[in-house]
């Protein structure tokens, strides 16, 4: 259908049109021929409430698929799985006739600290753009629209309604938009949703830098801005600023204060056409979509992919001694709660309602042919007695010290991470950890599997054969971990995020959650694995780490520069191993000597490659040239520094395994000069430089004996090197005046 035709509706009729109906639908305006649609929650599945709407995961929702949430999903690394997820994603939202699926979400990991980390891919933009892209296209593949969020810098839950990010430019960009960027540029999501916060002391919502001279001017979004659920502080000014849909209803006052503010000469009628005008072509996107898959709903097959992406979102973190996969007729004691109940999903309006639900239990059970003894070991409820406690201890190790091996399954509870609030430490429970040690004791064989959002600390990493990240896994998650451990899936996942020893060692320890409204971004771009590896601080895992039950070898590396400037590295990887597996082979590039700050290593490119055993295979990975640019301060632009990269292929950031250097041709960059540049800036000038050195000579030559009186070794020079052009004639004895610096810089900024 074509796009109704805004400009005939009245004032009050376009100003309906930019607020919700209720909690889950926009209003119609029928004199136009645009009726409402209904927007859900997601991400990693639909959250289609049947009665009064909420967005805590508080009312009831009909049955659909739970896929493992962003922080299982995001560790498999692989861009052909996450679509075939949002396809199905799609299918079941178009089947329940929503017209958007809000998601998915890509916020950084900035700490381990933060409450909706599950939701979230990474502490990388690169994957987190990458795997962003790949939802979106799979979603919008089955005509219906996403919801790109949490746009941006939203990274705590902490007074996350009011409280500033204040980012300096670098970061912003490289870091905490970067991937928005990816995402809006190669998939076009037909929402985004902008984010509580403020960013730099102005709310999300009413940013025009950030909603339109970013998000519309330099990405090109051609989609609609939609408010977080009670994002917006003052409609009239988030408007014009970019924001179109204010969600959820607010019964009609802001629709009048727009009306009012319009009739007053406050605001320019033409912003409300085009928020309308933005409106109705979404209304357009979802009709041409609706019915585009009829139910019903394929349960089965959804389990299926769900139970497939659940597997390879697995990380096996350590395997000594072979002790995985098990064997089937091993005598088993499967200890934890979370063994029987499991935890698959977060607290929040993420909180689907699942078609099925696997225990990994009654996936063990299922596929062993010996003995296991189950006992919870510990208590999932807060509160539980000391007798309690001391009595599930005591069967844990009673089961521990009959079994051949333990299978041990520790985690958070749910209260302890949710949407809406951030953990206070990264430590798991001490009772359960009162149980690890317990169990040690009476049996060493001891494999554990963990249930978390979010990183936890490892201090028994040393003394256990073998730690499974299970992460949340969603419905499927239970069968997939036994199909895990039992070797009939070859772990494959790996680390999106870095394990840190301590909270303490972490990049934002000092700056999260802020205080009095405000959080300072103070690492900077050292976000993650770029803080640990430039500090040389030992971590528990780093990030890109994960095993597998076979082997990989790497060949040599080759990088060349394309005619498009890309990068294209290549190289052959090998499965050394006697089974199949998959090997996620990531690409980190560097430039020693760079003019900037930089990392010591950065991800740019990233595949997983599935290899028969003993197969080889040659891996080409492209590095888009955008996405070797530093944010430029001096142009406020992005640029491309050249020089000769170093390209490493690795298994993880701290397992390189070839690297080769390539030469990568720089943006032609002039900084303007002012009368602020140093004497360094403009010596290095194409122009003023050698018009300078002649007044360098004069002003050195004037200065004899000063040399003389210098420490051997001290350069003048040097000394001056930062000395402001415009203060050079105070160092000239009057032979340098103002008009001949002032016409020095003229001639060069007309160059």
């Amino acid at each position: 259908m074509a796009t109704p035709d805004v400009s005939r509706l009245s004032l009050e009729e376009k100003a309906s049109l930019t607020s919700g109906r209720n909690f889950w639908h926009t209003k119609a305006v029928d004199a136009g021929g645009i009726p409402s649609i209904m927007v859900t929650d997601g991400p990693h599945g639909l959250r289609k409430q049947a009665g009064s709407g909420d967005h805590l995961g508080i009312g009831e929702s009909v049955p659909a698929t739970c896929f493992p949430p962003a922080a299982g999903l995001g560790s498999s690394w692989d861009i052909d799985l996450v679509e075939r997820v949002g396809e199905a994603l799609g299918a079941e939202t178009s089947i329940e006739n929503v017209g958007v699926l809000l998601g998915p979400g890509i916020n950084i990991k900035r700490s381990p600290l933060c409450g909706r980390n599950f939701e979230y891919y990474s502490e990388d933009p690169i994957v987190s753009g990458v795997l962003g892209t790949a939802i979106v296209r799979g979603i919008q593949s089955q005509g219906v629209g996403t919801s790109l969020k949490h746009f941006a810098a939203n990274n705590q839950e902490d007074d996350r309604m009011r409280v500033s990010a204040d980012v300096d430019p670098r970061p912003l960009r490289e870091i905490y938009l970067r991937g928005f960027q990816r995402v809006v540029e190669d998939a076009q999501p037909w929402t985004v949703m902008c984010s509580y916060n403020k960013i730099n002391g102005v709310y999300a919502s009413e940013d025009p830098w950030l909603l339109s001279d970013v998000l519309r001017g330099e990405w090109g979004f051609e989609g609609v801005v939609v408010s977080d659920w009670g994002a917006v502080n003052d409609r009239v000014v988030g408007l014009p600023a970019g924001l179109d849909l204010e969600m959820p209803s607010s019964g009609g006052r802001t629709d009048a204060q727009l009306v009012e503010a319009v009739r007053s000469g406050e605001l320019d009628e033409k912003y409300l056409d085009i928020a309308a005008g933005r409106m109705a072509d979404l209304v357009r996107k979802v009709q041409d979509g609706a019915g585009r898959v009829q139910g019903p709903l394929d349960v089965d097959a959804h389990h299926a992919l769900a139970r497939e992406a659940a597997g390879r979102s697995i990380v096996l973190l350590k395997n000594d001694g072979g002790v995985l996969p098990l064997a089937k007729d091993a005598k088993l004691a499967v200890i934890g709660a979370f063994a029987e109940k499991p935890r698959y999903q977060g607290a929040g309006s993420s909180m689907i309602n699942p078609t099925r639900l696997d225990s990994a239990l009654d996936g063990i059970r299922a596929v062993a042919t010996g003995d296991v003894m189950y006992v919870a070991g510990f208590s999932l409820e807060a509160g539980a007695s000391a007798d309690e406690t001391a009595r599930l201890r005591e069967e844990a190790v009673d089961a521990a010290a009959a079994a051949d091996t333990v299978v041990l399954f520790l985690g958070l509870p749910a209260r302890l991470e949710s949407e809406g609030y951030d953990r206070t430490d990264i430590d798991l429970p001490a009772e359960q950890l009162a149980v690890l040690d317990a169990v040690l004791a009476a049996n060493p064989n001891v494999v554990v599997v963990l249930s978390n959002g979010s990183v936890v600390a490892l201090p028994f990493a040393e003394r256990v054969p073998a730690i499974v990240e299970a992460w949340l896994l969603g419905q499927a998650g239970g069968t997939a971990t036994a199909d895990v451990l039992f070797g009939e899936v070859n772990p494959s996942g790996k680390l999106t995020e870095t394990i840190p020893l301590r909270l303490a060692d972490s990049p934002a320890y000092l700056d999260f959650p802020g205080e009095f409204g405000h959080v300072r971004y103070g690492e900077g771009l050292f976000v993650g694995y770029r803080w640990y590896d430039v500090r040389e601080l030992e971590v528990a895992y780093p990030f890109g780490h994960g095993l597998s039950y076979t082997t990989f070898a790497y060949g040599d590396a080759k990088a060349t520069v394309t005619a498009d400037g890309d990068v294209e590295v290549r190289i052959t990887v090998t499965n050394t191993g006697d089974r199949a597996g998959r090997e996620v082979v990531q690409v980190y590039t560097d430039l020693p000597g760079s003019a900037v700050v930089r990392p010591v290593r950065e991800l740019k490119a990233f595949a997983s490659v599935a290899l028969a055993a003993g197969a080889s295979r040659e891996v080409v990975l492209t590095v888009r040239r955008a996405d070797l640019a530093y944010w430029d301060v001096r142009v406020d632009r992005w640029v491309v520094e050249g020089g000769d990269y170093q390209v490493d292929v690795a298994a993880s950031s701290r397992d390189i395994r070839s690297s080769v250097s390539v030469q990568v041709p720089g943006d032609d960059l002039r900084v303007p000069l002012t009368r602020e540049s140093s004497l360094a800036e403009v010596l290095a000038h194409p122009v003023a430089g050698p018009m300078v050195q002649a007044a360098m000579a004069q002003m050195t030559g004037g200065m004899e004996g000063v040399d003389a009186v210098l420490p051997e070794g001290v350069s003048i020079e040097k000394m001056m090197a930062s000395l402001p052009i415009g203060r050079a004639g105070m160092m000239g004895g009057g032979d340098v005046t103002p008009e001949m610096i002032d016409g020095l810089i003229a001639m060069a900024n007309g160059a």
